[in-house]
């Protein structure tokens, strides 16, 4: 019998020799060196077919935008007295909710409190009795939202200014209408006057009327003092938000 290996000729043994001292060096086979730092290699271009595109840094998917920080509270306007009189009274209460009437003739001017913008005006007297309670108690009636994010309120008026309208700006001591009995204003000249945060700036009468009480800031004004209202409406805010409408309900406002 003859031996295999006569007759063939012998494969040289570089390759497998090759194989070995690649996987000694901790390298798989197809590896190349890759470039470090001080190290001048240039390999080969990579084959087009399997190479990945570096693609440009940029944000990622869950990057939020950055938060803006909350407008200041501005403490520095002028208020003045919304009644502009010389015989005028008020309550330091009110009934059911927040709020103050101010007792002065019909008819004397009521002025804006503060530099803003008016939000709200309502020309009609649409109240009635019959209901529904609450949306039109205040018959005529001025919103006007401060520079300061504060709402001021006032309600039951014989008048209101020309050009007084939902988006005009107004500047402190401005007359914005005149003390009047119409809404639910059971016949007594008087302005309703409310405090409270914007939350719809429309049609939200309940939080419109008024949700912190005004009298100090009242006694201040009256003495020519500029007491703000604007740090307690808006923690009255962070604490309760914008409450839903009550089921109604009867108050002047």
């Amino acid at each position: 019998m003859r031996s295999p290996s006569i007759g063939r000729r012998a494969r040289p043994a570089y390759p497998v020799l090759l194989l070995v001292a690649a996987l000694a060096a901790g390298c798989a086979p197809g590896d190349r060196p890759t470039s470090t730092p001080g190290n001048s290699w240039q390999g080969p271009s990579a084959p087009a077919t399997g190479a990945q595109p570096t693609e440009p840094a940029g944000p990622t998917a869950s990057a939020a935008p950055p938060t803006p920080s909350p407008s200041p509270i501005r403490t520095d306007l002028l208020h003045v007295f919304p009644v502009r009189a010389g015989n005028v009274d008020y309550h330091p209460t009110h009934s059911a909710y927040p709020g103050t009437d101010i007792f002065a003739d019909c008819g004397e001017p009521v002025v804006a409190v503060t530099d803003g913008v008016i939000l709200e005006v309502s020309r009609v007297d649409r109240f009635s009795r019959r209901g529904p309670l609450g949306p039109y108690n205040g018959g005529l009636s001025v919103s006007l939202l401060g520079d300061d994010g504060v709402r001021y309120y006032g309600s039951h008026l014989s008048a209101i200014a020309a050009g007084v309208d939902a988006g005009v700006r107004v500047r402190a001591g401005q007359q914005v209408g005149k003390v009047g009995r119409t809404g639910n204003a059971n016949n007594v000249c008087h302005l309703h006057f409310g405090l409270s945060p914007k939350c719809t700036g429309h049609d939200d009468w309940w939080i419109r009327r008024g949700v912190v009480w005004p009298a100090k800031y009242l006694d201040s004004w009256r003495k020519r003092g500029n007491r703000a209202p604007a740090a307690e409406v808006t923690a009255w805010q962070r604490r309760h938000g914008c409450p839903k409408a009550p089921s109604g309900s009867a108050a002047a406002g």
